[in-house]
């Protein structure tokens, strides 16, 4: 299961059925559940924890220092879950203890070749990241948003789940929940109808997340304003809470 030729601390801790290829190395603090696959030219730092049935190929560097000036050799942390794909080349920096000390991947996220996570970022569940796609730090990501490829992503942005990004897009500014964006800088498009289908929401939930869109983006209404004429809407819908507390949790203005 563990190529002879992988380097692995003996302060590392792996799952009995955890496989690793040829010229890996893994250092200490390093601990990876069961399921995992490990391809070759793989570089692990801890401390990091990785969860069950996940797949990293090779070339990837998970766990490293973050080259931010303000990171002075603190202990910090990388969490990864469940059932990631990361391709090959990626990159995924610790945190910092001037924010949570922790970069966090959740669980059934693809992040494909060249992606980068910076310090600090959060991705929930679900999400795709398309090749070159790049986060700074302290970027967080709600759940089954997608970024396309060469998306940049300003440090302290907010993605809302179930947003979408176009390709090399650049993104300065909190994308709410449902959104699609396009553009350098980025710039609302629409809902992203399309994927909300895939995912089961229902025609009346679409029809309402459309016109809360066209409220907070058509009318030229202030964030304050939308949010009053959307607030007494949200009594009967969960999905349209579900963009509310996007809207109000944007610390950076939202794209325009």
């Amino acid at each position: 299961m563990i190529d002879p030729s992988a380097i692995i601390h003996p302060d590392a801790k792996l799952a009995p059925d955890v496989q690793v290829g040829p010229w890996t190395i893994i250092g200490p603090g390093v601990e990876i559940d069961e399921g995992t696959v490990i391809a070759s030219h793989v570089v692990l730092k801890g401390p990091t924890k990785i969860g069950k049935h996940n797949r990293i190929f090779q070339f990837s560097s998970i766990g490293e220092d973050t080259p931010d000036l303000k990171y002075k050799g603190e202990p910090t942390r990388l969490v990864i879950g469940d059932h990631n794909v990361i391709r090959e080349g990626v990159t995924i920096h610790r945190g910092t203890v001037q924010d949570r000390s922790e970069t966090t991947l959740g669980n059934h996220n693809l992040l494909m070749a060249y992606v980068h996570v910076g310090h600090d970022s959060v991705i929930g569940n679900h999400c795709i990241l398309v090749n070159n796609a790049a986060l700074a730090g302290h970027v967080h990501i709600g759940d089954w948003a997608i970024l396309s490829g060469f998306t940049l992503v300003h440090q302290f942005c907010k993605i809302g789940a179930h947003s979408f990004s176009g390709m090399g897009s650049a993104i300065g500014k909190d994308v709410p929940a449902y959104v699609m964006v396009t553009g350098s800088p980025a710039e609302a498009k629409n809902i992203n109808a399309e994927g909300l289908r895939r995912r089961g929401f229902t025609k009346d939930d679409i029809a309402l997340l459309t016109k809360a869109y066209k409220i907070i983006y058509r009318r030229g209404l202030t964030l304050d304003e939308a949010l009053a004429e959307l607030n007494p809407l949200a009594a009967t819908s969960p999905a349209l809470q579900v963009l509310i507390d996007s809207l109000n949790a944007s610390t950076r203005g939202i794209v325009r």
